[in-house]
């Protein structure tokens, strides 16, 4: 067993229940309403090359109500006010992304047509300020498990423990592929689904089980 494994199922042991909590919140999401299914879409913008404490923080102050209706000049005033990044360019991509304010509606219309991958994939493609690890992050948040989170954190704790060799230039489609089949493999030998593993491996990096 790669010692990674033997490192997340050791620490099973002392923060199991609060992992499990996360995944039932995951889980239960997808009985929430389009506005809060949008409002978790504008934190995964935020939280592109941006701490996700802020990221959590700014979409507890804001709201679905901020994040439709604020105006792009103050939605980048209060982005910046909490000292997170690139606050023109999320507060731009959050105004954009209105465009989808129904996104229940359409991610649960590509699931039905094309699988939780295709709704990753128009995600990627569509939206503007989201990747495939954005789009992987909030298709986790909304309750569905198979998809990889390759954050920083998941990909250097990768290479600390020589499953890749070096941080891949881009995330685009090809290398986040790549990347998503070997953390299946690892999920697979602990016996979790890849967010249950994502939440075992941040923690290991964040100190805190975070979505």
């Amino acid at each position: 067993m790669n010692s990674l494994i033997t490192e997340v199922l050791a620490l099973k042991k002392t923060i199991g229940l609060k992992v499990d909590a996360r995944l039932k919140e995951f889980k239960d999401f997808k009985y929430k309403n389009t506005e809060e299914w949008f409002s978790e879409l504008c934190f995964c913008i935020l939280t592109a090359n941006s701490k996700a404490r802020t990221a959590i923080d700014i979409q507890e102050g804001l709201g679905f109500k901020g994040f439709s209706e604020m105006p792009e000049k103050k939605l980048s005033e209060h982005i910046k006010k909490k000292k997170h990044r690139f606050h023109n360019n999320k507060a731009k991509y959050i105004v954009l992304v209105r465009d989808y304010i129904d996104i229940k509606g359409i991610i649960l219309g590509w699931i039905h047509e094309e699988g939780v991958l295709g709704a990753r994939e128009w995600l990627a493609h569509e939206v503007k300020g989201i990747g495939y690890k954005e789009a992987s992050h909030f298709m986790r948040n909304v309750g569905f498990t198979d998809v990889a989170i390759l954050d920083r954190h998941i990909i250097n704790l990768m290479i600390e423990n020589k499953i890749i060799k070096t941080k891949p230039k881009n995330l685009g489609k090809k290398n986040y592929l790549l990347l998503e089949a070997k953390f299946k493999e690892l999920a697979d030998q602990a016996n979790m689904s890849m967010a249950e593993l994502d939440l075992y491996m941040w923690s290991m990096k964040g100190g805190d089980v975070l979505k």
